[in-house]
């Protein structure tokens, strides 16, 4: 064990809150019965009847229920607000297949249907008339008029065309694609593109880092944005040049926007010479009737998400402060486009600007940001004051759905993502869509809570807790403490279609989820505190969040506790695997086990070099020290390890090498190997035995 460090309660805990034996329940205790309270009682009674049998006629979510469900994705709204577009993938678990529909919703009346697309459709943008709308489909993009509820290809680009940002006053947009960036004409990258198709050797020359990128290997292309005219016609690589745009990663939801009148192109771009390292993405402006560039940031740090106020007088974006720190808090920053003044908006503000939106009038601006497991929406003025507009629900995407009301995506532990508007004058929260309303009613969904206690530093440390099914608070439970990943992100309430808090309890298990120093969404100070401290601070948190469940939980059965995690919740749980720990068994999906070894196959070194000070060889002593694989000799907990042999962020050969650890020291382990996921398991075939292998494992050691 290191020294200072908080260890795991020896079990079993000697600590339970119960209620005193001579508690007796309000319904129990003698009254003396008012006249009618006969027939009252009769009535309650009838009520409970009935609320039983409603409840009887619900089960626990399967995982077809789960993963069948709907899945909402992106959404606008038309120039005029009369109809919002908005796409739904749906799973086929037997066709082992996704499906993706575009449906449109009359925002007057409130009705929705979905339109006569064939094939799959997504990313739908409206143009200026109203009438039609550019798409995704097919690896190229497609226009669909409302009026004649036909479809049209537009772009026959042999390199491929997705996400079209219409051009406004104009039929013509701008279009991204992946292409030789040598080549100076879009002919010339049709011509390289059919050639790479057709090549009969696979091997590939390399002469620089990054060649490869989360699930694919680059092949020296480069994502680049075209203009095409409105028949399709593409006439300019409007992004030439050696260089990502939008960049490969630390981007935004939007990175590339025209100004109101169209005449000029906002867009990011990294062009450090060694992506690899660095988290430098700029924000740079193209002069669409001249060609001409012109690079607006000079910040060494990441900035992103540049949005033209609606009179074009203004740019915001989004901007770091620390070079190299891809979690660093996001700053709104104020671009004034005729004096060239520049403004933080938010220097004092403790969290991290997200999804930025302009004011209708060009005098403010809305912001999301992460906040204690949700993300609240914030205004703020051209002097700074921030305001809060709502808080305490889990939202994504901002729009205008008119000048007063407010469109987003919103979700909740047991809520797939649905439309909702927020009148910012009545304060009135609507929903617009129950894409999954009948499959919902047929489930018990307990309800996701926080709780809080005392952590690492004496700080406060939030935590997510949730009963099984037909939970009887009588009974004791299993439990299941999960561990996210990041090490910069957080547990939310939401629905999420990976690791999914129902899913873990529907067997019957407690859940217990702790948003650990490094977390987002409670200051930049707290995320901060894992960089270089992998193994310290976080891991008091989860002793101490454990020590603190099964001290106020009496329903948790000490002796019966799981843990599982992915990405640096994978690590965490090889990393609880080297001490002494109160778990019966471990699940490590896609988790690091020596971190010099990852360093030498990661693509993203930025992240490596950040948290542990530089690469291995200039600092070999953070990657030795919060390395699992130094403590391999104390390895004993049954573990199952899960790794998908395309990931590229944590590569298979971490899962390889720790899997071969536990087999040598003896420890019951078992390995899930998916030689065709990546750092997620998506395929719906492939889910089913994820979901089958965990349970069963769960169920092994905690049943």
């Amino acid at each position: 064990m290191e020294s200072g460090l908080r260890h795991f309660p020896v079990l079993p805990h000697p600590r339970w809150h119960r209620l005193p034996a001579h508690t007796v329940p309000d319904c129990q205790q003698h009254h003396s019965m008012p006249i009618g309270g006969a027939m009252r009682i009769v009535s309650v009674w009838i009520a409970l009847i009935l609320i039983t049998a409603a409840l009887a006629e619900k089960h626990p979510i399967t995982f077809e229920d789960f993963f069948t469900m709907n899945r909402l994705g992106s959404f606008a709204v038309s120039p005029d607000g009369r109809h919002i577009l908005y796409d739904v993938t749906r799973a086929d678990v037997e066709t082992n297949s996704f499906t993706k529909t575009i449906f449109i919703l009359d925002t007057q009346g409130g009705t929705s249907k979905p339109l006569p697309i064939t094939g799959n459709a997504s990313h739908p943008v409206w143009q200026t008339d109203n009438e039609t709308f550019l798409y995704n489909a097919g690896g190229q993009i497609w226009r669909f008029d409302l009026k004649t509820l036909t479809a049209e290809k537009v772009t026959d680009f042999k390199p491929g065309a997705a996400n079209a940002l219409p051009r406004p006053h104009d039929t013509a947009f701008v279009f991204a694609a992946d292409v030789d960036p040598n080549c100076d004409s879009p002919a010339c990258m049709e011509n390289h593109e059919e050639s790479f198709q057709q090549r009969t050797v696979k091997a590939r020359v390399i002469d620089h880092l990054m060649f490869r990128h989360w699930n694919r290997w680059l092949e020296g292309k480069r994502s680049h944005l075209f203009l095409a005219l409105g028949n399709g016609n593409v006439t300019q690589d409007l992004t030439p040049g050696d260089y990502d745009t939008p960049p490969l990663d630390l981007g935004s939801a939007r990175d590339y926007t025209f100004s109101p009148d169209g005449n000029t192109l906002a867009f990011v771009r990294n062009m450090d010479d060694m992506v690899a390292i660095s988290t430098n993405n700029d924000i740079f402006l193209r002069d669409m009737k001249s060609g001409a560039f012109r690079k607006l940031t000079d910040n060494k740090a990441n900035d992103n998400q540049p949005c033209f106020s609606p009179d074009g007088q203004w740019i915001a974006w989004r901007a770091m402060s620390r070079p190299g720190f891809e979690a660093d808090r996001y700053h709104l920053m104020l671009y004034n486009l005729s004096n060239g003044t520049l403004k933080d908006l938010t220097p004092d503000f403790k969290l991290s600007v997200g999804t930025i939106l302009w004011h209708p009038d060009s005098k403010g601006l809305l912001f999301s940001s992460a906040e204690k497991g949700a993300h609240s929406i914030y205004s703020v003025d051209f002097n700074g004051a921030i305001q809060p507009v709502l808080k305490g629900h889990y939202i994504s995407g901002l729009q205008w759905l008119n000048a007063h009301t407010l469109l987003f995506k919103k979700q909740s532990a047991s809520m797939p993502y649905e439309l909702f508007s927020y009148n910012l004058t009545n304060k009135e929260l609507k929903q617009l869509t129950t894409l999954n309303k009948e499959k919902l009613s047929q489930l018990e969904l307990p309800t996701l809570k926080r709780f809080w206690f005392t952590g690492a530093n004496g700080d406060s440390v939030m935590g997510w807790l949730l009963t099984p099914p037909g939970f009887d608070p009588s009974r004791k439970y299993p439990a299941v403490q999960l561990i996210h990943g990041g090490p910069q992100g957080a547990w939310g309430d939401d629905y999420h279609f990976r690791w999914n808090y129902q899913m873990f309890a529907a067997p019957g298990y407690v859940v217990y989820a702790i948003n650990f120093h490094g977390s987002t969404g409670y200051g930049q100070d707290f995320t901060d505190a894992v960089s270089k401290n992998w193994g310290g601070a976080p891991y008091e948190d989860l002793v101490a969040g454990t020590e603190y469940v099964l001290e106020h939980f009496p329903f948790i059965d000490g002796e019966r506790l799981g843990a599982a995690g992915a990405s640096y919740g994978g690590y965490m749980i090889n990393w609880i695997a080297g001490h002494d720990n109160p778990f019966k068994c471990l699940i490590s999906h896609d988790g690091v086990f020596d971190q010099r070894s990852m360093y030498g196959s990661t693509e993203e070194l930025w992240f490596p070099e950040w948290e542990f000070n530089g690469p291995y060889w200039q600092n070999p002593e953070l990657y030795e020290k919060w390395s699992p694989s130094t403590r391999v000799q104390h390895f004993k907990t049954p573990m199952l390890v899960i790794h998908g042999e395309h990931d590229y962020r944590v590569p298979y050969t971490q899962g390889l090498q720790l899997f071969t650890a536990l087999q040598r020291q003896g420890v019951e382990s078992r390995l899930l190997f998916f030689p065709d996921e990546d750092h997620f398991v998506t395929n719906p075939q492939n889910a089913r035995l994820w979901w089958q292998t965990v349970h069963d494992w769960l169920a092994r050691y905690l049943k």
